[in-house]
């Protein structure tokens, strides 16, 4: 592609010839060949050219298509180039080929029914509930939008909004046994999540993305817990305790920290 030589040869070559007629023009620059053409071509524009196509991001190798799509219109490029309703009623399938795939054309035709579109993803960021600006707005059950800053082994990291990452641990990232949290979440996403505990004093959110699960909102009492007995599932084969969710997350916390 263009680098910064080729890029002040295009500039100097304007200067010294005035505006580029054409994309294909652009041949004639010092050291810009074939290759470096075919894949900087696309994203060059030459606004007042000879051929309303160079000004658009219909890159000059799928002029064809355009060129067969203006013969079955009858229309000239510059009617065509933004005619919405011309454009619409176009079956991309009919244009495919071997050369120019359906999701090439498709491009196409969106290229022609809005010039001058941008063609990356829509950019959408999490929205963060007013109000909750710090762990003490927080309260378990609180319903949020976050997005993840961190995917790990044990759970995945999620902002929201107070300054401070709270963790949703691998078993609540789904209602379905997860062995990987990138299968389900990656850094970017926006995903909703309920808070489950808040630790002021070591600053540490456990979070759930399973927003059926139920919260316990205040401390159980110390007494309120029935002795285990033998038996009724509560103790592994050693007679250990088995490991409850918070147990877990505050393992995956410890690990997090850990240096």
């Amino acid at each position: 592609g263009l680098n910064a030589t080729l890029a002040q040869n295009i500039v100097a070559h304007r200067d010294a010839h005035g505006a580029f007629p054409s994309r294909k023009a652009l041949l004639s620059v010092p050291r810009l060949g074939d290759k470096t053409f075919e894949q900087c071509a696309g994203f060059l524009r030459i606004p007042s050219g000879d051929n309303p196509l160079d000004a658009s991001a219909v890159h000059p190798e799928a002029y064809p298509v355009v060129e067969r799509i203006l013969a079955d219109v009858k229309k000239k490029a510059r009617e065509l180039i933004g005619d919405a309703a011309t454009v619409k009623a176009l079956s991309a399938q009919h244009y495919a080929d071997e050369r120019f795939g359906l999701p090439t054309v498709q491009d196409i035709l969106r290229e022609l029914e809005k010039p001058g579109r941008d063609p990356r993803p829509e950019f959408r960021a999490a929205t963060f509930r007013d109000g909750i600006e710090q762990l003490k707005d927080l309260e378990p059950g609180m319903l949020l939008e976050g997005v993840v800053t961190n995917v790990t082994n044990f759970g995945a990291f999620v902002d929201i909004g107070v300054h401070q990452d709270g963790l949703v641990h691998v078993s609540a990232i789904a209602n379905r046994y997860v062995k990987d949290p990138a299968e389900v979440v990656k850094a970017g996403d926006i995903v909703k999540v309920k808070v489950v505990e808040v630790d002021l004093d070591r600053k540490r959110i456990a979070l759930t993305m399973r927003l059926g699960d139920e919260v316990m909102r205040k401390p159980a009492a110390k007494d309120a817990r029935p002795p285990a007995r033998q038996g009724d599932g509560r103790r592994g084969e050693r007679g250990q305790d088995a490991p409850s969710a918070n147990n877990a997350l505050a393992a995956a916390f410890a690990k997090a920290t850990k240096r």
